[in-house]
């Protein structure tokens, strides 16, 4: 007998070097101390770093952080991934506009903002630091870890799916 299958998430931001890849460490990261099963990936809504690893200050971020992003590789978010996953959590505002554009008729995925997770928060955007000085990244990751916290717990209050 098999038990249920753990809730299938996907971090998305435009690129997917940034804040989505840090996302999904930090989730995978707190899903592992917790104990909570999760699967996690990230894209982007952009096409272009598919392929290319995190930028060099993201992986620089979560080594601080003590987590080691450098395998992860870009990609694009495909009309699949509506299905394959049941939450699909944007970094900001404008990756959310453009995946509610996106999404096909009866998807099954839910779309949220990741700080929508945070009390007080909803409806922020976590800053995209790709322009910024490397503060602008542990803005980021202040912002992703207090999401990732609030999103592990909501998941932990559910009824098992």
């Amino acid at each position: 007998m098999t038990g249920p299958r753990p809730p299938r998430l996907l971090f998305v931001c435009l690129g997917n070097i940034c804040r989505s890849p840090l996302a999904e460490a930090a989730m995978r990261a707190a899903a592992g101390r917790e104990g909570v099963a999760v699967e996690v990936d990230s894209a982007g809504t952009g096409d272009w770093h598919i392929g290319k690893p995190p930028d060099r200050r993201a992986i620089a971020t979560a080594a601080r952080h003590g987590l080691d992003i450098g395998g992860l590789r870009g990609r694009q978010v495909g009309l699949d991934d509506f299905d394959a996953f049941d939450r699909l959590i944007a970094l900001d505002r404008d990756n959310l506009d453009a995946l509610r554009a996106l999404a096909p008729e009866g998807a099954r995925a839910s779309l949220s903002l990741l700080l929508d997770h945070v009390e007080g928060r909803s409806g922020q955007d976590v800053t995209d630091p790709y322009f910024g000085e490397d503060e602008g990244f542990e803005q980021a990751w202040r912002d992703i870890s207090a999401g990732v916290e609030g999103l592990l717990a909501e998941i932990c209050r559910q009824p098992s799916r």
